[in-house]
C-alpha cells in the first residue's frame, strides 16, 4: 500500500493476526493429518468442521451475511498458510470462496444474504464452469439454459468440479442464447437437491487427494429465474471478473506449497552429510536452495500486488496473470528441486517432498493454465 508517497510492505497488526491464525491452524490441524488424507483420499471433514468454526470456509462472505468479510489481500495471506499445511485440504476449505464469487460480483442483496448465510452456517458450494470439451476455452461450453416462463431448463455436463460431491449448491455457467457466443452466456445458482442434478464419483488424481473433484450433470433441471445472477448475457463477464479475483488466491496456494518444500529442503540439507560436510555447504545444493528462496519471495510479491490491486479498485488482469503463471511455474520448480535435494529419499512417499511435488502440478493447470496466463499477458500488453 502507499503511505505518504512511499510504498509500505509491512502488514498491519490485524493482517498479522489473521496470518498467524491461519499459520497456527495449518501447523496444528492440517499438517499433522496431511499424509493420512493424501494416502486414503478421504474428504477431510474433521478439518473442514474446525475451519468452519473459525469462519475459514466463508472468508469472502461479507460480515453482514455472517462471513469474515476479508479483503482479497487478507485472503491470500490465509491461503498461503493453509496450503503450506496441505494444498489439498486448503483447496477443500477455500472452494467456497470461488463458488461465492459470482454471487458477490453479480448477485442481489437477497441472493448474497441467502447463499452467503448458508456458507456461513456450514454449507459448501462449488463453481461449475469447466466442461469435457471446454476448459481454457470458456466460450466453448455446451451447457444450455432455455427460458420457459418463470424457469430455465438447464442441461449439460460439468467436469473437474472441485468440491462437487460435498456441495450444497453450485454456481453454474450456461448459454441462454448460444448464437450470441460470449454475449449469450449466463450464470445461475443451482441447489444440489433439485431434481435432475447428479454428481459422479471423485476422480483419482495425481495430487491434492484431500480435495474431491468430480463431474456434475444437469438433466432438465428447472431453475427459477430468481436464481439467475445478473442479466441474461452477463455470464462471460462474470466469469472473467471471477478469474481476476480468484487467481491471486490460487497463486498464494502455490507459494505456500513451495515454501513448505523449501523449508523441508533446508532442514534436510542441514543434517544430510556428504563428503564430510552438510550438503548445503556444497555449492550445487546451496545455490539450488538460494534460487528457491529468491523465487518464492518474488512470487509472493506478485501475489500481494495482484490482491492489493483488487482491493484498491484497480484492474488487475495482467498482474493476476503474472502472479498465477509465475507462482505456479515456480512451485513446480521448487518442489522438483526439493526432491532433488533429498536425492533418492525424496522419491519415496515416506518423505514429504514427494507429495508436495505431486500437489504442485495442478497449479499450472487449474484456474487457467500457465500457457493461458501468457496469452492473457500478450493480449493485455498489445491492447495498450
Amino acid at each position: 500500500m502507499e503511505t505518504n508517497g512511499t510504498v509500505n510492505f509491512a502488514l498491519t497488526d490485524e493482517q498479522k493476526e489473521i496470518q498467524m491464525l491461519a499459520r497456527e491452524f495449518a501447523k496444528n490441524e492440517i499438517a499433522p493429518v496431511a499424509e493420512h488424507y493424501d494416502r486414503t483420499h478421504e474428504y477431510p471433514w474433521p478439518v473442514i468442521k474446525k475451519a468452519q468454526e473459525l469462519g475459514l470456509t466463508a472468508m469472502n462472505v461479507p460480515e453482514e451475511y455472517g462471513g469474515l468479510g476479508l479483503s482479497l489481500f487478507e485472503e491470500v495471506l490465509v491461503g498461503e498458510e493453509l496450503a503450506w499445511g496441505c494444498s489439498g485440504i486448503s483447496t477443500a476449505i477455500s472452494v467456497n470462496n470461488l463458488a461465492f464469487l459470482p454471487i458477490l460480483i453479480a448477485g442481489t442483496d437477497e441472493q448474497k444474504r441467502e447463499y452467503g448465510g448458508r456458507l456461513a452456517d456450514g454449507q459448501m458450494a462449488s463453481y461449475c464452469l469447466t466442461e469435457p470439451e471446454a476448459g481454457s476455452d470458456v466460450a466453448g461450453i455446451k451447457t444450455t439454459a432455455r427460458r420457459e416462463g418463470d424457469y430455465y431448463i438447464l442441461n449439460g455436463n460439468k467436469t473437474f468440479i472441485t468440491g462437487a460431491t460435498v456441495a450444497n449448491f453450485y454456481t453454474v455457467f450456461a448459454y441462454t442464447d448460444p448464437e450470441k457466443r460470449y454475449n449469450g452466456m449466463s450464470c445461475f445458482i443451482v441447489d444440489r437437491d433439485w431434481e435432475g442434478v447428479s454428481v459422479g464419483k471423485p476422480f483419482d488424481k495425481m495430487g491434492q487427494h484431500a480435495s474431491d473433484t468430480a463431474e456434475v450433470v444437469f438433466d432438465n433441471v428447472k431453475v427459477p429465474v430468481s436464481h439467475r445472477l445478473g442479466n441474461e448475457g452477463d455470464g462471460f463477464m462474470i466469469a472473467m471478473k471471477v478469474f481476476d479475483k480468484s487467481r491471486p488466491g490460487v497463486a498464494a496456494g502455490a507459494v505456500g506449497v513451495a515454501r513448505r518444500a523449501f523449508e523441508e529442503a533446508v532442514n534436510y540439507a542441514k543434517t544430510r552429510m556428504a563428503m564430510g560436510r552438510p550438503i548445503w555447504q556444497h555449492q550445487a545444493i546451496g545455490h539450488m536452495i538460494a534460487d528457491m528462496a529468491m523465487e518464492i519471495e518474488a512470487a509472493r510479491l506478485l501475489v500481494w500486488k495482484s490482491a492489493w490491486a483488487v482491493d484498491s479498485g484497480t484492474r488487475n488482469t495482467t498482474i493476476a496473470a503474472f502472479a498465477k503463471a509465475y507462482a505456479a511455474d515456480m512451485a513446480m520448480r521448487v518442489t522438483t528441486n526439493a526432491v532433488q535435494v533429498f536425492g533418492g529419499y525424496g522419491y519415496m512417499a515416506e518423505y514429504p517432498v514427494e507429495k508436495l511435488m505431486r500437489d504442485a502440478k495442478i497449479f499450472q493447470i487449474y484456474e487457467g493454465t500457465s500457457q493461458i496466463q501468457r496469452n492473457i499477458v500478450v493480449r493485455e500488453l498489445f491492447r495498450k
